[in-house]
């Protein structure tokens, strides 16, 4: 379910109306946190529909409410007692009867009844949400009615899992607030055009497998796990796709989490971490001396761009084999460390700057490795202004690690695009011919091409895309002859059109001295005019 026009227009306003002191991109901490437990009650409470057997889940927890617990965590890994689903919330908004401490009390009582083995999905996922900021309102009733416009905003909002609405919303939330407050809001998304891009050449031939497992070292939303699975047979499968990633700003791995799950992942199939992926490998890795890292099918990541990192005491880690990146840039980090977790049979994508393609120093020395080694199969430039938070163009890179052939595939896919209001927008035909062209592996005229490894070497391993893909378009030749018979086609209108001008006043019939003395002048003036022309 697409957000439509309407409903993004009512999103908008209300938040506008609840804005009291609270930064426009701190919003979807409240907003994502209670679509979330909407979104978690109301699959509550369809499980215990199915198994009730016409009794109450207040009955049942009166009775024995630790064996009631353990009942609902059997299945959903969490807890929500009585009283506190979403619609009792709704219900006391109804009946005047909502305070904002049902919401506190809720959340405090969730936290409480987690599966332990749940707990790394579940724990401190709405910890976010601190309602007692008086950035909510100045007291307890002013507060109380901020949270109320935001349920009833939530109530409006269909939840489906087979849909992004998630995805949509985040999208146009962090769209909105870039645009009003120039927060860089959507730095931690990947616009579902760019993600279908990466997913359909990572997934292409291997949609059947009955196992896949997926892995993003900087995951943000998750946006990239999603679309990357959505496109496999077994999506929605319990214990088919694994989904690994990691996360460093605390809100947004409470996201991610809470992005999976409401698209029908189930908590046992995520495992996702809240740490620093440069400093901190995960998962696995150097184990009590013993480099053993996990592999995954498929590695996918849109890393922050040119970061500053830590690169000391590096040569001695695993990931790093092929170089280790200067401190002032970390994107060839990301990309060693994503390669370095990819099986031998598997494929991952990274979108960068352009940057790596062809700056000196460790990172050439990087590239070259990488080149030798044949693990880049594919570069693929994109649009500038493709991302909500920078207008750099930005391109795509696809590697492997046991790849037999030497060669690279540019694809220059720069001018492909529909110009939105502050953005451009791969199209879905944009989409397509990048795939197509990424599966044929052809050149096509000042689009793609297929360079040699000895081609690459003759450019001294710079991959710039321009050295390979010539979509120069030279102006039409000018015909100065045809040029020239205009010139005098013109002119002599000009003459002729004098001519009838002058003509016609010296046909006038003047009554006095005065008016013929201002006429003679008039044609001398002509006349010039006329001469000028020539």
């Amino acid at each position: 379910m697409a957000l439509t026009a309407e409903k993004e227009a009512l999103i908008w306003k209300t938040l506008n109306d609840t804005r009291g002191k609270i930064e426009p991109a701190e919003y979807k901490n409240y907003i994502f946190g209670v679509m979330f437990y909407k979104f978690l009650s109301e699959k509550a409470q369809e499980w215990l529909s199915l198994v009730l057997n016409g009794d109450t889940w207040i009955n049942i927890w009166q009775q024995n409410s630790a064996k009631a617990a353990e009942f609902m965590q059997s299945k959903l890994g969490y807890v929500i007692q009585p009283g506190d689903m979403f619609s009792d919330w709704q219900e006391a908004i109804n009946e005047d009867k909502f305070n904002i401490m049902m919401v506190s009390d809720a959340l405090a009582h969730f936290d409480q009844g987690v599966r332990p083995d749940a707990r790394e999905d579940f724990s401190g996922i709405f910890a976010d949400m601190d309602l007692t900021s008086n950035r909510l309102g100045n007291n307890t009733q002013t507060r109380t009615a901020t949270m109320m416009d935001w349920i009833n905003l939530m109530d409006k909002i269909e939840l489906d899992e087979t849909a992004d609405v998630l995805g949509d919303l985040y999208e146009y939330l962090i769209g909105m607030f870039a645009a009003n407050s120039g927060a860089k809001a959507g730095e931690f998304y990947t616009p579902h055009q760019v993600s279908d891009v990466m997913a359909r050449i990572l997934t292409t031939g291997r949609e059947n497998m009955e196992s896949y497992s997926l892995y993003d070292p900087t995951m943000g939303s998750g946006s990239l796990l999603l679309t990357t699975a959505s496109y496999l047979k077994n999506a929605g499968v319990r214990g088919s796709i694994k989904y690994y990633g990691q996360e460093w700003i605390t809100t947004t791995f409470n996201l991610a989490r809470m992005n999976l799950m409401m698209h029908g992942v189930e908590y046992n199939d995520i495992k996702l971490h809240n740490a620093d992926t440069l400093n901190n490998d995960w998962p696995d890795g150097v184990v009590d001396g013993v480099d053993t890292p996990r592999m995954f099918d498929a590695v996918m990541a849109n890393p922050p761009y040119s970061q500053k990192w830590d690169n000391k005491n590096r040569e001695d880690d695993p990931r790093f084999k092929a170089g280790v990146a200067p401190k002032s840039k970390a994107d060839f980090a990301f990309l060693l460390h994503c390669l370095y977790h990819l099986k031998q049979d598997g494929k991952m994508a990274i979108v960068l700057p352009h940057g790596v393609l062809f700056r000196g120093a460790a990172e050439a020395r990087i590239r070259k490795n990488l080149l030798e080694n044949h693990n880049i199969s594919a570069v693929i430039g994109l649009p500038e202004k493709i991302f909500t938070n920078t207008g750099i163009p930005t391109i795509i890179m696809i590697l492997e690690k046991n790849r037999a052939a030497d060669d690279v595939l540019f694809i220059d896919a720069s001018k492909g695009f529909e110009k939105q209001k502050n953005n451009n927008k791969l199209r879905p035909k944009d989409i397509d011919l990048i795939v197509e062209t990424y599966l044929k592996r052809k050149d096509v005229d000042k689009y793609a091409h297929v360079a040699t490894l000895d081609e690459i070497k003759e450019n001294d391993y710079n991959l710039n895309i321009p050295r390979y893909v010539d979509t120069f378009e030279p102006e039409p030749e000018i015909d100065l002859v045809e040029v020239a018979n205009e010139l005098k086609k013109v002119e002599q209108q000009l003459g002729d059109n004098n001519a009838k001008l002058l003509k016609m006043i010296n046909e006038l019939t003047a009554k006095d001295d005065g008016t013929k003395k201002d006429l003679e002048q008039f044609r001398e003036i002509m006349r010039g005019l006329n001469e000028d022309g020539k």
